[in-house]
């Protein structure tokens, strides 16, 4: 294969971890945040009509989240709403907890888009249950995190966004900008509300992130950041120039966001330098560069610097009432901002509490030996047994063969750990809608959904797997298997016998088979 690779010929696809049709997924992607929604919507169209053709449930659950992410660019709220509770289902179904975890988070982003917060805090704090409970070392882990960092920020969360962001910045540099926007914000928004201390250190912080960027490398949009922070912190005259070298550039390659900002930070140094019209001028760019799907915070920033301007230049009893009407704006938004927080602890303390009785339920239906499912789990699913269950079904039940005689040779210590190698076979060969059972001594059961003839080829493989395992050096172990469906009118107990008599049957060809 070396040699074959070596001379210069290419594979037909590209490998990845995730298959060749990921690249569809990976297109997709990249046109929905790159502000060509509709081209990503027929992608999407396109590339899922291909991808469940051969069964890429991975692909196409990727290909749906990008759908959803393009239709929220073109302000299509309800529809990407809907199709993002459909992609929950199918990530639940998966046994996808990391995918699941990303898609409560896109969903609590939604929910604050429309207004609906109660919904929104408790799907952030279900899915920081999974995050916490997850591998925190891969690239799908830290995907989920920025979803629920950017959530977060959606929610104006700024304790909880900065918290994630900070954590993403330990594995990854490319966080650094949003964690200092989130920063910045925070900031701005504490000096509002009179918290001077609390505001400084955030903008100071903000600050120290956008530096360390600058000393690698110039960029316009950090630069924006780090002159609005400094001009809230009174360094106006170095604000003033930062912003001025940046802010025609931003303007002319449609950076918005970062050009308002530049914007605020001109106004605020030329207000401190007592050219108050000047101000007001830049301030009202700032306005009228908002625009829909623009950050909640920004508006109320902007107004509020610009009442302080206009009662700074006038001094009336207008201006002052306007700023007083501002300023009580401002600080209602604040005590929002704090209930929906509050909102988001109570939420995360009863999923937290929902998932440690969930935990201990597990460990109940759980074997010791193997990890399996115990018989108190299987009594569970053999109780539910029934066409209502969702598709075919099929039961294995597979015995070791001569287990005693292993046992008797070489101590039931060798037994155990027999039996533990047989665990993880049968768990290789399950998906995540089927369950394997020890129901007892050496004997397991298989809940599979299937019909009859994908539960002999699952057994078949589970057999040969077995046999040519070296599970005790120098024994060859064999299993045999017993596979029956279930047909209508079948009770749970009825679909257990009829396995056990291919399992008996099996037994009686001379073990190490497969009986259908």
């Amino acid at each position: 294969m070396a040699d074959w690779i070596s001379r210069d010929r290419r594979l037909p696809v590209p490998v990845t971890a995730y298959g060749p049709l990921h690249l569809f997924a990976r297109r997709v992607h990249l046109l929905a945040n790159t502000g060509r929604a509709h081209e990503a919507l027929a992608a999407a169209d396109a590339y899922l009509a291909v991808a469940q053709a051969v069964d890429d449930g991975r692909t196409a659950r990727l290909l749906v989240q990008s759908k959803m992410y393009a239709l929220l660019a073109l302000g299509r709220v309800a529809e990407a709403h809907t199709i993002g509770s459909d992609l929950l289902i199918a990530q639940r179904r998966a046994g996808s907890v990391l995918g699941e975890a990303k898609t409560l988070c896109d969903l609590a982003q939604i929910h604050t888009l429309r207004g609906h917060y109660v919904d929104s805090m408790r799907n952030l704090a279900r899915a920081r249950v999974l995050l916490d409970a997850g591998p925190a070392e891969n690239e799908r882990h830290r995907s989920a995190l920025c979803s629920f960092a950017e959530a977060a920020t959606a929610a104006e969360l700024y304790e909880t966004a900065a918290e994630a962001y900070e954590h993403l910045r330990h594995r990854s540099t490319s966080f650094d900008l949003v964690h200092a926007v989130t920063l910045l914000y925070w900031g701005l928004r504490l000096a509002h509300v009179s918290r001077t201390e609390e505001a400084r250190s955030r903008l100071r912080r903000s600050t120290e992130i956008t530096r360390e960027r600058l000393e690698d490398q110039p960029d316009p949009t950090v630069t924006a950041v780090h002159a609005l922070a400094l001009a809230k912190l009174g360094e106006t005259t170095v604000a003033e120039k930062l912003a001025r070298s940046v802010l025609l550039e931003l303007r002319n390659s449609g950076t918005h966001q970062y050009a308002r900002m530049a914007h605020l930070a001109l106004g605020i140094s030329l207000r401190d330098h007592g050219l108050l019209t000047e101000s007001r001028r830049e301030l009202i760019a700032a306005r009228e560069l908002t625009e829909p799907g623009a950050r909640p915070d920004e508006l109320p920033i902007i107004r509020f610097e610009l009442a302080l301007t206009a009662l700074e230049l006038d001094g009336g009893i207008p201006s002052r009432d306007l700023f007083e009407a501002v300023e009580g704006q401002v600080r209602e938004l604040w005590q929002l901002r704090l209930q929906r927080l509050a909102m988001l602890r109570q939420a995360r303390q009863r999923e937290e509490t929902e998932a440690a009785r969930a935990r201990a339920e597990r460990e109940i239906l759980r074997d010791p030996l193997t990890g399996l499912g115990n018989r108190r789990r299987f009594d569970i699913l053999i109780e539910g047994v029934s066409p209502a269950a969702g598709g075919p079904l099929t039961m294995l039940l597979i015995d070791v063969d001569h287990f005693k005689a292993v046992n008797d040779a070489y101590s039931h210590s060798a037994g155990d750990e027999a039996l533990r190698e047989v665990a993880t076979i049968l768990r290789a060969h399950c998906r995540a809608e089927d369950e394997a059972i020890r129901y007892a001594g050496d004997e397991f059961v298989v809940f599979l959904r299937g019909d009859a003839t994908a539960g002999g080829e699952v057994g078949e493989r589970i057999r040969t797997a077995v046999a040519a395992a070296e599970i005790i050096a120098g024994v060859r172990m064999t299993v045999s298997v017993g596979v029956a469906s279930w047909k209508p009118g079948m009770t749970g107990d009825q679909l257990f016998r009829a396995a056990d008599e291919r399992l008996y049957a099996a037994k009686w060809s001379g073990r190490n088979t497969t009986a259908v």
